[in-house]
């Protein structure tokens, strides 16, 4: 299998936002559908999960993972977090699922023969900082789930994700707030299509009640203290994409009819925010091609 990318001047960025990604993940089909195959992908959190599914070129399992497969028994709620596993049962979802004859099969033929680069971003829970994983990380399928399953990891809701002998939480608490342009940015790019999982309208708030971070993860104070100050980051970058945008340097997907929140597990409504999804990134599509030069 031989497989190209036509776009080698953008970078192309998935935000975040837990179930939020039931309307972005059909930005992937709409892509695929549209010939547009980039060859620098980030993503954070959720969006890392859009990342890998764009690279292997499957929009099925994109819309499978944030929509029908919530329905799993197996895949978390208030009976998982108490024993410990998590509101989403992370081991279930990232170790247990991605194999040919599970539920989320992975096209890793597919991924090997994309040439396109990957950066996902995981927060180190003890040391504070932020690592965007390449694809000499993501080397096999079990490199892949984990760094996934690392980066998508909530602090507080889901259990600590150890590799190796270091412990990791979600990315999106870490240098850029959650949307992955400084690793774009380092890596030379001046143009960027960034898929975002929030509306045009919002800014993220300081918590109510820092000290209570301060509480809950007394043994990672790192954690605390990247939740207390990310909306700084988060609106920080958001300043800066809108920046970019008035250069003519980026175009931004900023969802319209997002009706779900990140922790939604109706498969109803996360249906019809992926078909919502899918009807504005179809009207947004010319866009993104003319701005890509295709």
């Amino acid at each position: 299998m031989s497989l190209h990318s036509n776009v080698t001047d953008t970078a192309l960025i998935f935000e975040g936002g837990g179930m939020r990604a039931s309307y972005t993940s059909a930005t992937i089909a709409t892509l695929l559908d549209s010939e547009i195959f980039i060859d620098w992908v980030a993503g954070i959190s959720a969006g890392s999960s859009n990342a890998i599914n764009y690279l292997s070129r499957d929009p099925g399992r994109a819309r499978l993972s944030f929509t029908e497969f919530a329905s799993d028994p197996n895949f978390g709620g208030m009976r998982t977090l108490l024993r410990g596993q998590g509101l989403f049962n992370a081991n279930y979802i990232y170790q247990q699922t991605s194999g040919p004859d599970e539920a989320l099969p992975f096209d890793m033929a597919t991924y090997e023969a994309n040439p396109a680069r990957i950066r996902i971003g995981g927060f180190n829970a003890v040391t504070g900082e932020t690592v965007y994983w390449t694809r000499e990380d993501l080397a096999t399928l079990a490199d892949i789930m984990n760094r996934v399953q690392a980066s998508s990891t909530m602090p507080g809701l889901m259990p600590v994700v150890t590799i190796g002998d270091e412990e990791w939480v979600d990315g999106a608490i870490g240098t850029s707030g959650g949307v992955a342009l400084d690793a774009a940015e380092a890596d030379g790019f001046e143009k960027f299509l960034v898929i975002l999982t929030q509306p045009r309208s919002y800014w993220k708030t300081p918590p109510r009640n820092p000290r209570l971070f301060e509480r809950i993860f007394r043994r990672y104070p790192a954690i605390a203290d990247a939740l207390i100050t990310r909306a700084d980051r988060y609106n920080a970058t958001k300043e800066r994409l809108l920046d970019l945008e008035k250069q003519g340097r980026a175009v931004l997907f900023f969802p319209e009819h997002l009706t779900v929140t990140s922790t939604e597990k109706n498969v109803a409504k996360l249906s019809a925010a992926y078909a919502a999804g899918l009807a504005q990134s179809r009207r947004e599509a010319p866009l993104w091609r003319e701005f890509l030069g295709l």
